[in-house]
C-alpha cells in the first residue's frame, strides 16, 4: 500500500457565459492535484459579488461545469468564505486567478492558508476573454 497522499484542489467561480479562460483554469488546476472540486456560484452569491445577476442560471452552470472531464467534484458555492470551503472540502491548494493576487482580501487568505497548510496557487488570468467581455459584446451586438 502506497503512502502517496492524495493531493485535493479546489477552484470556484460564476462560470457565466462558459468560455475558453474557464476550461483553461480547470484544466491546468486539474493538472496540479488528484482531485479537483469546484465551487459554483449560486445566482444569489453572484449577484451580490458582482452587482448583476448571471445570464446563464445556476442550475445549467453547475451542469456545465460538472460535466467537464478535468472536475471530480461540482459544489453549490453559497457564501464567499474560502475558509469555510476549506472546513468542508479540507482541500491541499486553492487556485484562483492572478487578478486577485496582492489584494487585500487574498494577502490575508494567505497568511490564514499557510497556517492551515493550504497552498495558493494563482493563475494568469484571460486577458481577452472574460463573462464580462463576452456580456458587453452581446449587449453591443443586440444594439444594431
Amino acid at each position: 500500500m502506497s503512502n502517496d497522499k492524495i493531493i485535493i484542489g479546489y477552484t470556484s467561480g460564476i462560470f457565466d457565459l462558459f468560455h475558453i479562460g474557464h476550461l483553461q483554469i480547470l484544466k491546468q488546476s486539474k493538472s496540479m492535484c488528484d482531485r479537483l472540486i469546484v465551487g459554483v456560484s449560486t445566482d444569489e452569491l453572484a449577484f451580490n459579488l458582482k452587482g448583476k445577476s448571471p445570464i446563464i442560471p445556476f442550475n445549467e452552470r453547475f451542469e456545465i461545469v460538472q460535466s467537464i472531464r478535468y472536475v471530480d467534484l461540482a459544489v453549490p458555492e453559497i457564501e464567499n468564505n474560502k475558509i469555510s470551503a476549506w472546513e468542508k472540502y479540507k482541500f491541499d491548494i486553492i487556485f484562483k486567478g492572478d487578478d486577485w493576487k496582492g489584494t487585500e482580501r487574498w494577502l490575508m487568505l494567505e497568511k490564514q492558508f499557510e497556517m492551515l497548510g493550504v497552498k495558493i496557487h494563482y493563475f494568469l488570468y484571460t486577458q481577452n476573454t472574460s463573462s464580462t467581455i463576452i456580456r458587453e459584446a452581446l449587449n453591443e451586438h443586440c444594439k444594431d
